[in-house]
């Protein structure tokens, strides 16, 4: 099941990845900073909402399908997750008053305002997204993706070519997200036929979810901390400077660890539930594995054409700022991807999700006290040293109590492996010149992609030659089909 992910999720993430890049070049072009910090702003606040109204919901569906979907076709859950989400829509109009009535600048408020009213729409199609994905529908589930990623971006730059400002991306964020709802809705609406909600069921998912909302927001405060305290200490253009960096690296590195985890965290549970912990250990290898060998590489990379790729990328006004956040946020976001994409699957699948908790308040209060002490003192390279900093407390955290409940292997030979690679490729780069531009980015690239991936093969990391066979095979099978 991993590798049918593996293989079948990488168009959807190519296409996230290109629309990542575009984003950045397109938004930090078409808005001034200060609406580019609107627009952080304003992502950074629904997100909350989201993660803290509904994720424990999407958490526990997706956790518990594999088992249910062989009882009764997933009828009785599947109506009590649904019917669950009604009843959380309650809050969006609350929350949408108290951001009308709080006095923010017009253009961050219309930014917050836009946010929120996508919640309602995403929140439907991650249900879809999540069912599918545990089912081991690739499909159904990377269209999804693919409709939301190219569609919000399609219609998030023609309204801020519109001169809509910061609010531009949420909304069209939101119109996208809208119409995967409405095409997710009757097929998942005829999942709860004949189904019931039950209370003691819901209350078993609140259980199991609110844990992990309260973490993942947790990882939100760790993520966001340092934009809302650069505002208050600095401004917002420190904001739209510091957001365009953190997006050049974090949405790089990001869509490699999506795309694992959504081949990897649903193969997990089903090796769990079907086959054991034996199955469990085996097919946990496998991912970290793979994820080692392609993430390791990525962030040292991205340190390493920060200065190319930020001018390329990113408007004039905020180049230079996003070359020197560029090669942090490749640190954190590559300890940020291990932690969640990884470790944190031993809480989850232990079902013992109040771990997350403990494993994320450390990180999460360290950043907030690093970020007040650092910021005042050292600016916007204060917020940058307290962000890898804490992410690297939260992954010893998560790693030490997630051998508490359900060890996951650490291959620590691929793990060497990989570093070495990394580092021969590094000394192979800086032996380039910085002569700039589009040809520096690519004589970079290629040089450290073909000594990297030469090494990789020589030490046949992480038993590299016969998986790729293995996944080339399910590539060619696929294309037969």
């Amino acid at each position: 099941m991993f590798w049918r992910g593996v293989v079948g999720y990488l168009p959807v993430n190519i296409v996230q990845g290109l629309v990542g890049l575009l984003t950045i070049v397109t938004f930090t072009r078409l808005l001034t900073p200060a609406q580019f910090g609107d627009y952080a702003l304003g992502f950074s606040v629904a997100s909350l909402v989201h993660t803290a109204l509904f994720t424990w919901n999407e958490a526990a569906y997706a956790r518990h399908w594999a088992a249910e979907s062989a009882r009764d076709e997933g009828r009785d859950l599947a109506a009590t997750v649904h019917r669950t989400w009604l009843f959380l829509l309650i809050a969006l109009p609350v929350a949408g008053l108290i951001a009308w009535l709080i006095p923010l600048p017009p253009g961050l408020k219309l930014a917050v305002l836009a946010g929120l009213a996508s919640v309602a729409p995403r929140t439907f199609a991650r249900l879809a997204q999540e069912r599918r994905r545990a089912a081991g529908e690739v499909g159904g589930s990377a269209s999804i993706d693919l409709v939301q990623t190219a569609g919000g971006f399609a219609l998030g730059a023609a309204l801020a070519f519109a001169g809509l400002g910061g609010a531009a991306p949420l909304i069209g964020s939101g119109l996208a997200a809208a119409a995967c709802a409405a095409w997710c809705f009757r097929p998942e609406y005829a999942k709860t036929h004949g189904g019931q909600f039950e209370p003691a069921r819901a209350v078993r998912h609140a259980q199991y979810g609110v844990p992990v909302a309260l973490s993942l927001i947790l990882a939100l405060v760790l993520s966001s901390t340092d934009r809302f305290l650069l505002a208050a200490f600095l401004d917002q253009a420190s904001v739209g400077l510091y957001h365009a960096g953190y997006s050049l690296a974090n949405r790089t590195l990001d869509v490699v660890f999506i795309w694992l985890g959504a081949a990897g965290g649903p193969a997990l549970i089903m090796a769990l539930e079907r086959g054991g912990r034996t199955a469990l250990v085996d097919a946990a290898r496998q991912q970290a594995d793979l994820m080692l060998l392609l993430t390791i590489p990525a962030a040292v990379g991205l340190a390493l054409v920060a200065g190319p790729l930020a001018h390329l990328m990113v408007g004039p006004e905020l180049a230079d700022g996003a070359a020197q956040v560029t090669p942090w946020i490749a640190a954190s976001g590559l300890l940020a991807g291990l932690t969640t994409y990884y470790f944190h699957q031993a809480f989850t699948l232990g079902q013992r999700t109040y771990f997350l908790l403990v494993a994320m308040t450390i990180p999460a209060l360290a950043n907030l006290i690093l970020n007040l002490l650092l910021i005042p003192r050292m600016g916007l390279q204060g917020a940058l040293v307290a962000t890898v900093i804490s992410y690297a407390l939260g992954l010893a955290a998560s790693a030490a109590l997630g051998r508490r409940l359900m060890a996951l292997p650490v291959p620590w030979v691929t793990l060497a492996q990989a570093a070495t690679a990394s580092a021969l490729m590094a000394l192979a780069v800086s032996r380039i010149p910085a002569f700039g531009g589009l040809a520096e980015l690519i004589a970079k690239s290629a040089a450290g992609a073909a000594v990297y991936g030469l090494v990789a093969y020589a030490l046949d990391a992480g038993s590299l030659r016969s998986r790729a066979g293995q996944a080339l095979r399910l590539l060619r099978a696929r294309n037969a089909a």
